[in-house]
């Protein structure tokens, strides 16, 4: 069987990027992991491998990734020590409660344990139904280190209608968040256009006024993102909020918040060195959890389901007390 091929063409954006971070942003993984990939000859650059992992690139270079096919039955894998609960299962999609930790599929890089892979196991059908083997069913995604409400689709039929409903924006996303600092306002809107940086994360800025002169030369690349908040309770130092996300950007939550200078708590990709993160490392993991998701059903029924936060969450919050 062949191996399969994931090709990417740079931007003029993607200029002066390392070849490993440019992977990052590609493929979803590490830079310890891009830099593996590079090393075993997985990676090409314009159809030869590249001279070392950090090969600045040039506009219009051609990367390719070399996927090993899968061969028979998917790998059984111990992604039994996470606790994965069922909230609904119909004949058309099932819904369920991702514990933190549990990625939900693998990258490029052949990382194992992860939602995919309960989804195959459990599901065997599912195997056939989306775009990708990688990705059984799966129309979103939660970051590893995030927990809550995902939905997956058992038919072809539903995975289309799901992902269309994502791309129009209908679906209705909300999380619970733990933020560093105290919101002066109660509610707001952070609208900042997202970007990827040239250190591979994604990145936002405060708007600037672009009728003023002193800004004709600033650019601001990005994708447009709207996230929603409301303060549902305040601590001395933390402030714990509603979100409601109108696009669904890469790291949306924790690239808004971290640019609106209050980072999500637990986050050890966007943070402020400033900070005091005594607390993120007494809770151990990132304070975001999906908390409500809305959609329409294969009749056009709008349904809505939820997750409460999980004990370790819970426990936290009450210690803040």
């Amino acid at each position: 069987m062949p191996r399969a091929r994931k090709k990417f063409v740079c931007r003029k954006k993607d200029r002066g990027v390392g070849l490993d971070v440019f992977l990052m942003g590609r493929i979803g993984s590490s830079r310890s992991q891009a830099q593996r990939l590079i090393k075993n000859n997985l990676v090409l650059l314009n159809a030869a491998p590249p001279k070392r992992a950090r090969q600045v690139l040039r506009e219009n270079d051609v990367v390719e990734v070399i996927c090993e096919p899968t061969k028979g039955k998917y790998e059984h894998t111990n992604y039994e020590k996470f606790d994965i609960k069922i909230i609904e299962e119909t004949d058309e999609y099932i819904v369920i409660d991702k514990p933190a930790g549990l990625l939900v599929h693998e990258t490029g890089a052949g990382e194992k344990n992860t939602l995919a892979d309960w989804l195959r196991d459990k599901y065997p059908e599912i195997q056939k139904v989306g775009e990708s083997k990688l990705r059984p069913g799966i129309v979103h995604r939660l970051d590893k280190d995030a927990s809550g409400v995902m939905v997956a689709a058992k038919t072809q039929k539903m995975f289309d209608q799901l992902k269309a409903q994502f791309k129009e924006r209908a679906v209705e996303k909300k999380y619970l968040v733990l933020a560093h600092g105290v919101m002066e306002k109660d509610m707001g809107e952070i609208n900042f256009a997202i970007d990827r940086g040239v250190s591979g994360r994604m990145s936002a800025r405060p708007k600037i006024d672009r009728t003023k002169l002193k800004n004709v030369n600033r650019e601001q690349p990005g994708k447009a993102a709207i996230t929603e908040y409301l303060v549902k309770a305040r601590f001395a130092r933390f402030s714990l909020l509603e979100i409601k996300i109108h696009t669904g950007r890469t790291h949306q939550i924790r690239v808004h918040l971290l640019a609106f200078a209050h980072p999500v708590v637990g986050d050890n990709l966007y943070f402020n060195r400033k900070l005091n993160r005594k607390k993120d490392k007494e809770l151990g993991r990132l304070f975001l959890h999906a908390s409500t998701l809305c959609f329409a059903d294969l009749s056009g029924t709008k349904v809505c389901y939820n997750s409460g936060l999980p004990r370790e969450l819970n426990d936290f919050l009450e210690k803040l007390n």
